[in-house]
């Protein structure tokens, strides 16, 4: 048997060496596993694109912006940047599979770009899918090896956090008014007209009626207090897993409450809000459907954060 001079078997050994380092000791190899984004000091710039589609998050003097233009909802961003820094592979996916669940659908990939400044970190494609509860199968790209992505410590869908709805990155925000910002506020009580009513504020005079006729005997402190409500009202979230058809059953019947708050400016914010029925066909007591003029989409509100608001008439009588 011939044997190999020392200085040949140290170099083979070497380059071994050299060639696990690289691959920073990934059995599939680094090229088809560099899923999460290491910035040296942070990501300051997101890109998702879907066909023609791009949406872009971008960091702009400490605050996060969605696409060039608007606000971004803070736990949104908090929660994709934890899964870029932190995501990994769980399991690789089998060619088989990936052709069943992926290639035979169609399924579009998400390509999610990430950037420290001009540098590019990270560059990927998200497969969403229901096959796995992570809701990915992800590649470094369109010829690498497919696998399952998660964040450790964390059974969740990570792979809705790839979303291109511009209303899933806003804020969860129904109302965000001060008061001296209000004109009038209409309530429609639906389940009982008697609780009907509207205030109007003009300069420092308030007025309040029953949406024909001026009340007199309220309490005027209750009045002006009613508005400051209105400085915050958030909803839960999207009813994103409500099919097209039960979103137009619900829209097109009567809302148990509307509110109509004209600005000072003239603009009318409306709040349409129906009731929520449970599973087990029960009225659900702690949230409710609501829409605005803003969105054709139906969101959840709970009680908690727009009971303030849904007062009786006789609570401005003390």
């Amino acid at each position: 048997m011939k044997k190999f001079p020392v200085w040949i078997v140290s170099i083979l050994v070497i380059s071994f060496i050299v060639i696990l380092l690289t691959m920073k000791h990934s059995p599939f190899g680094k090229k088809n596993t560099s899923f999460a984004s290491n910035p040296k000091n942070s990501i300051t710039r997101i890109v998702f694109m879907h066909g023609k589609e791009e949406l872009t998050l971008e960091n702009k003097d400490g605050k996060w912006i969605l696409n060039d233009r608007l606000q971004t909802r803070k736990s949104s961003i908090s929660y994709i940047l934890n899964v870029l820094t932190e995501m990994t592979i769980k399991s690789p996916v089998s060619p088989e599979l990936f052709d069943t669940v992926i290639a035979s659908k169609n399924i579009l990939p998400v390509r999610v770009r990430t950037f420290e400044d001009r540098n590019l970190l990270s560059d990927f494609l998200v497969y969403k899918t229901q096959s796995n509860i992570y809701g990915n199968i992800m590649k470094t790209g369109e010829r690498a090896k497919p696998f399952i992505v998660y964040v450790p410590g964390h059974d969740s869908d990570i792979g809705s956090v790839f979303n291109m709805n511009e209303l899933y990155w806003q804020p969860y925000t129904i109302f965000n008014l001060l008061p001296s910002e209000i004109a009038s506020v209409d309530l429609i009580n639906n389940n009982d007209s008697t609780n009907n009513f509207r205030i109007t504020r003009t300069g420092k005079a308030y007025s309040l009626s029953d949406g024909h006729n001026t009340l007199s005997g309220w309490d005027s402190t209750l009045v002006k207090r009613y508005f400051s409500y209105f400085t915050f009202i958030p909803f839960e979230s999207w009813a994103s897993d409500m099919s097209v058809h039960e979103k137009a059953r619900i829209i097109s019947g009567r809302p148990a409450f509307h509110i109509s708050v004209k600005t000072a400016e003239g603009a009318i914010q409306n709040l349409s809000l129906w009731t929520r029925t449970k599973s087990d066909g029960s009225a659900d007591s702690d949230r409710l459907y609501g829409k605005t003029d803003a969105s054709d989409e139906l969101f959840i509100v709970r009680y908690y954060d727009i009971d303030p608001v849904l007062k009786k008439r006789e609570y401005f009588f003390n």
